[in-house]
């Protein structure tokens, strides 16, 4: 891993891939640095940001000194999010992935979700599940507008549209579940950590 200073205020970690993304992050909750108030993992980094007054030396020091296990993820619960499998690019997934459309419902809710990393959008979790035939590429090209709730693949991950938006995402369904929600505490129903059982509504 690489370390490096982010400000005053950060650490920043850079690692090889996701996989020692997540295992990071499940050292870090399991042995917190001291002086560390929040860990924001993203593809290939997790940035800690600082108390104040925390020695970012010592901090790094710290992080050295972990050591993650290989597969190891993060644990922040489970959750099951009820999806209606009826997305226009369900096809054209199947044809991607050799599987019929009932395969690819299958497929997708047998795995193990879990939340690597947010962004995009606020509410917006990159879920990394254990079934690689559900790796299939982003749309040639991207739609102006896609509804809140819409379930998607692209590339290993699994995401659920927030909010209406632009996107370039294969659509495999729906879901009415609030993913983003400014009346709950915290307003995210994904974050990193979490893990998720998405199931047929």
């Amino acid at each position: 891993m690489r370390i490096l200073n982010c400000g005053d205020t950060g650490v920043l970690v850079e690692v090889a891939d996701l996989d020692q993304v997540l295992a990071l992050q499940a050292a870090l909750a399991e042995e917190p640095p001291p002086g560390v108030s929040e860990a924001v993992p993203a593809a290939r980094t997790v940035l800690l940001r600082l108390e104040p007054g925390a020695d970012p030396a010592a901090v790094a020091s710290s992080v050295r000194a972990l050591r993650p296990s290989p597969g190891h993820r993060p644990d922040s619960g489970e959750i099951e999010i009820p999806v209606h499998y009826d997305g226009e690019d369900l096809a054209d997934i199947a044809a991607h992935t050799g599987l019929s459309r009932n395969e690819v419902v299958s497929a997708h809710t047998a795995a193990l979700w879990t939340v690597a990393f947010c962004g995009f959008a606020p509410g917006f979790g990159y879920l990394v599940g254990d079934d690689p035939r559900l790796h299939v590429p982003r749309r040639a090209e991207a739609r102006t507008r896609v509804p809140a709730g819409s379930v998607a693949l692209a590339g290993e991950f699994t995401g659920v549209y927030p909010r209406s938006s632009p996107g370039g995402w294969q659509l495999l369904g729906r879901t009415d579940a609030r993913i983003w929600d400014l009346d709950r505490d915290p307003p995210g129903l994904l974050r990193p950590g979490t893990r998720v059982r998405f199931i047929a509504a």
